[in-house]
């Protein structure tokens, strides 16, 4: 008897864990869901996942992405639909794939790990991280052998020295110092100290005959320039001037915009503006929209404001989720044939057939039909000269012919909808109405679907997938949506909505700031918190920033305050480059 209990507790030691099943395949986000027939055993991440890689020791792999990520899609196709690589995952780590657009404090830090450790950030981004929570090693997209060696070395590496790695990535976790206490004491004159540095680390680094910044590919980095077009509002200089609009004409008249349909893609892969990576984000183009309108009262180009509402036009035709009336995440780089930028190139034969011989003349001198196409799909529409009134007024029905023709073609689309970037989207649709009536019922809607669906009892929501909440609102979301209302609430003069943005400011404070800084998410589930003094700036503008000036605007007392102090902190980081952090000191300037 006492053989046989011996023998069978042997068995049971021996037993590996029940076997990881991936967990993706009904998963409401869209891009989480195009992972659930691979054969590496995804899980989500939360709490659930991270006992379970505690209770069986095993680094984290954790996978962070996005749908319209085009590398992301390469390095699925490549290696997580490898049996051979997905059986070193499953065996070694707990594999986690996350929606960078859901966990977005998650990626940032993620994101400044991978800067900090690598020299480099991106997507896809690959981290390992330790049972207790702690980062230990972040890769970018790497070819399939290159991984598979990865992954092999990390996880033998893992089973044989673990408690030295654990010992490694918790050192490398450093505690943020206590701050020292600060008082509401920021000065006007800091702000205008700081905005001219920004002004000139810009002008720096700028590319005065392009337009942008960057030497290899060129961003529309909105928060930059909506920060430089308030410091010339402010402090008018004619070289910034220039610089603005030589950017702003390239970014509207070159690859970076869509001529035929509207809008804008995520970048270009050149420092000339004609070659997109043909993403198109719903937070570029409401944050474009927006920057747009501005420029058309501060640069005095009113031709600006045609590129805002055919932007925003854009959204309301190919973004817009037609039962709510709120607005989709992006659509794909890819069409529904996996060709990068096929719904959106042309080849010579398909224009030939679709356009008189006047027309194919007209869009061969200013697309370059003489030259080479630089897809092998095709060529992109775009102005390589800046047509003159009556080029324009005849390019205007070969757009719509083209634009017809284009609807027939299948492009892949993100459909979750997202509080914090419906907000930018609404910030965009309600400075237009004030210009132009006819985007008031638009953004009345987003308003509906914000303070009706997404702001509850317990807080504001993330958004929704499928039908299904994606969890409680971050700081993006906060800041985003307590802005959107804010300037909603201006140009429909509703009290209603101001407070409502009054609240959603009020409960940022109290759940995202406190004295050792801001903290992206509520509940956090790495090991180390981690607070940021000041929040920079990324594709979208910062949420921290964002938070103050409307906290600003608003003129609650209390909220007032509270901007007041968190203006007063951060300055050491500031004075070692404010060009990331553009948002703070346009909310340092803000105040009136």
């Amino acid at each position: 008897m006492m053989r046989w209990l011996i023998t069978l507790l042997i068995l049971c030691v021996a037993l590996p864990a029940s076997a990881l099943e991936n967990q993706l395949k009904h998963n409401p986000s869209p891009y989480l869901a195009l992972h659930g027939d691979d054969p590496v055993a995804w899980q989500e991440w939360n709490a659930q996942t991270i006992a379970r890689a505690r209770k069986e020791n095993k680094l984290l792999f954790v996978s962070i992405g996005y749908f319209s990520c085009h590398w992301c899609h390469v390095m699925q196709r490549e290696s997580y639909k490898n049996p051979e690589i997905a059986k070193v995952l499953n065996e070694y780590f707990i594999p986690v794939k996350v929606d960078r657009e859901i966990n977005g404090a998650l990626d940032a830090e993620m994101q400044a790990f991978a800067a900090a450790t690598r020299g480099q950030s991106g997507w896809p981004l690959n981290v390992f991280i330790t049972p207790e929570g702690y980062p230990l090693a972040a890769i970018l997209y790497a070819p399939p052998q290159t991984f598979l060696q990865t992954i092999s070395r990390l996880g033998a590496h893992w089973q044989q020295d673990g408690p030295h790695l654990k010992q490694v990535a918790q050192a490398a976790a450093q505690e943020m110092p206590a701050p020292r206490e600060t008082k509401a004491e920021f000065a006007p004159q800091v702000g205008v100290f700081y905005r001219q540095r920004l002004v000139e680390e810009a002008l720096a680094h700028a590319d005065i005959f392009r337009g942008g910044f960057g030497a290899t590919s060129k961003f529309p980095q909105a928060p930059q320039l909506a920060a430089l077009l308030e410091a010339q509002a402010q402090a008018p200089n004619p070289k910034l001037a220039e610089f603005l609009r030589v950017t702003l004409d390239h970014m509207a008249r070159l690859g970076l915009y869509d001529h035929v349909g509207g809008g804008f893609f995520r970048y270009t892969v050149d420092p000339d503006w004609h070659i997109p990576h043909f993403e198109k984000m719903l937070y570029d183009n409401a944050q474009l929209a927006s920057l747009y309108l501005r420029a058309a009262q501060v640069l005095n180009q009113p031709a600006y404001r045609d590129t805002a509402f055919s932007t925003l036009d854009f959204m309301l035709a190919d973004m817009r989720d037609q039962e709510s009336g709120a607005f989709i995440t992006s659509t794909s780089a890819v069409d529904a044939q996996d060709r990068e930028g096929g719904v959106y190139l042309w080849d010579k034969a398909l224009l030939r057939k679709l356009l008189a011989p006047a027309e194919y003349k007209l869009i061969a001198k200013f697309w370059g039909l003489d030259q080479p196409a630089e897809s092998k799909y095709g060529y992109l529409p775009l102005h390589l000269s800046p047509p003159t009134q009556e080029e324009a007024a005849r390019l205007a029905p070969i757009y719509a012919k083209l634009k017809a023709e284009r609807a027939k073609r299948v492009l892949p689309k993100d459909t979750k909808l997202l509080a914090g970037l419906n907000g930018l989207a609404l910030t965009a649709l309600s400075q237009a109405a004030a210009i132009e009536p006819r985007y008031r019922a638009a953004a009345k809607q987003v308003r509906d679907f914000l303070v009706t669906k997404l702001i509850v009892p317990q807080g504001l929501r993330k958004g929704f997938g499928q039908g299904k909440s994606l969890g409680p609102g971050d700081l993006e979301d906060y800041a985003y949506v307590s802005a959107g209302l804010a300037d909603y609430a201006r140009m429909a003069q509703s009290e209603a909505d101001r407070a409502f943005a009054r609240t959603l400011a009020t409960e940022a404070w109290q759940k995202f700031h406190n004295a050792r800084g801001w903290q992206l998410e509520q509940q956090p589930l790495l090991a180390r918190p981690y607070y940021q003094r000041i929040v920079s700036d990324s594709a979208t503008y910062s949420p921290a920033a964002l938070i103050i000036k409307t906290s600003w605007a608003l003129g609650d007392k209390a909220l007032r305050t509270e901007a007041l102090s968190a203006l007063n902190a951060g300055y050491s980081i500031l004075d070692q480059g404010v060009f990331w952090y553009a948002s703070q000191v346009s909310a340092m300037n803000g105040l009136q």
